[in-house]
């Protein structure tokens, strides 16, 4: 297998390169003979405050990096206690770290321990030191976050520059906040300067075309330099590699076959409206008797708004609540229409599929999804509700027919931005393995 992949800059300036893993190209085996005594090692970061979306991502890029020629071993570090519930792929293991809370004001809390949150920052901070003192990673991708959420990633970057050894990477997803919000807040928690210090390149898991996060966020130019736009991340590539058509995500869950809409809230902490909105959708006149509803409710889900959900349930046979599922694109995969929130993953999910979706985005703490869902929504690619707007009766007319996107053609979304992300991967992160040799060799030849 060919990996290609465009190296993009924040500038718009491009070139494409391949990585071929036959032994005849000796020019992609640069570090086979370090490799040969140790295998390449990479170590993900994801702080987790929400939901899992950020977990999930990095499983899927190190599900990608164990998947290609590289063989990588991965260490995977996660604020999600549910991290250990997913199949790792071979290679692959998790550090779960003491978890964390934000509300929707975006205040941080301790999610679990009885201690304050400068107690858990240090405390998950200490860990994650150990951890990758210990592990000694080639490379270190850290997700969103430069100085981790509560700068407890500070004495580990600090660490790592000092010795040496580790590249380190800061990969983004498409879309962070409102242009104004990010330039406040990058500003007031230094992350330019942490950028300028600690990281090799900044990876956007996102299409230039739909959000220039260089541009929008009005990057310096030295922190512009080193972006390289990924493409956004296809999840049907990750279930068609894994060859799962034959299994019955349905019965999985107790659930009968029949045609369904599927609501997803992420994991749930913040999805309380949307949720009870789309369940309560199942008692207006105006839905299809065909129709099923299948409500994937997440982890975090308050436990009051749960007992109402199952009694909505009880009363209408044909919704149906899942509270957790490790692999919700097999459910995704089967549905004939989705309604859910605007994060990152479920969008990707969504559009790789290319299901009519009706998009009801988060709108605080942050307006990432509010923005994401907007662009996409401009583009024709789904549709958008405020969720000023929501209620049962506007989700059931959606449902009912009143859908925008029910003339799109298979494979729109893809063949209108860039989804080949998952194949750029192994050679970007050879790209920065090649920085790490030249400067290595730069430092042998000084001395």
């Amino acid at each position: 297998m060919v990996y290609k992949h465009q190296i993009m800059n924040a500038s718009g300036n491009s070139y494409i390169r391949s990585l071929d893993p036959s032994p005849a190209d000796k020019s992609n085996n640069f570090h086979k003979s370090s490799r040969q005594k140790k295998p390449l090692r990479l170590a993900l970061y994801s702080h987790e405050t929400m939901g899992m979306g950020h977990m999930r991502r990095n499983m899927l890029i190190a599900q990608t990096f164990s998947r290609s020629p590289l063989e990588p071993t991965i260490l995977l570090i996660s604020g999600a206690c549910q991290a250990g519930a997913f199949a790792k792929p071979r290679g692959v293991d998790f550090v779960t770290l003491p978890a964390l809370r934000k509300s929707n004001t975006g205040q941080h809390y301790s999610r679990g321990l009885d201690i304050s949150l400068q107690e858990l920052a240090s405390l998950r901070g200490q860990i994650i030191l150990a951890s990758l003192t210990s592990f000694q990673p080639d490379v270190f991708i850290v997700d969103k976050v430069p100085r981790g959420v509560c700068r407890e990633l500070e004495p580990t970057l600090k660490a790592l520059k000092k010795q040496g050894r580790t590249r380190c990477v800061l990969g983004l997803r498409d879309i962070l906040d409102t242009p104004q919000t990010v330039q406040r807040e990058w500003r007031e928690e230094e992350n330019y300067e942490a950028i300028r210090d600690y990281y090799e390149a900044l990876w956007i898991y996102g299409d230039q075309m739909v959000y220039d996060v260089g541009k929008e966020y009005s990057f310096p130019a030295d922190v512009a330099h080193k972006v390289r736009y990924v493409g956004y991340l296809n999840r049907r590539v990750e279930l068609e590699d894994e060859q799962v058509y034959s299994d019955n995500p349905l019965a999985a869950h107790g659930l009968s076959d029949g045609r369904y809409a599927l609501c997803m809230v992420g994991g749930g902490q913040d999805g309380a409206l949307l949720a009870e909105a789309f369940a309560g959708a199942f008692a207006d006149e105006r839905l299809p008797s065909s129709l099923n509803g299948v409500l994937v409710t997440g982890p975090h889900m308050p436990d009051d708004v749960l007992h109402r959900l199952h009694r909505q349930a009880k009363k209408h046979p044909s919704l149906k609540i899942v509270e957790f599922t490790i692999r919700p694109e097999l459910l995704l995969e089967r549905a004939a229409c989705v309604v859910a929130m605007g994060g990152y993953n479920t969008v990707c999910e969504v559009l790789s599929y290319d299901k009519p979706a009706l998009i009801v985005p988060r709108v605080t703490p942050r307006e990432e999804q509010l923005v994401r869902a907007k662009r996409l929504s401009e583009m024709g690619l789904l549709d958008m509700m405020h969720p000023k707007d929501v209620n049962c009766g506007s989700l059931a007319r959606w449902l009912g027919g009143e859908k925008n996107g029910d003339g799109k053609q298979a494979g729109d979304a893809t063949s209108k931005i860039d989804f080949d992300g998952l194949n750029r991967l192994p050679g970007l992160l050879e790209e920065v393995l090649q920085f790490s040799a030249v400067a290595a060799s730069s430092i042998a030849a000084a001395a």
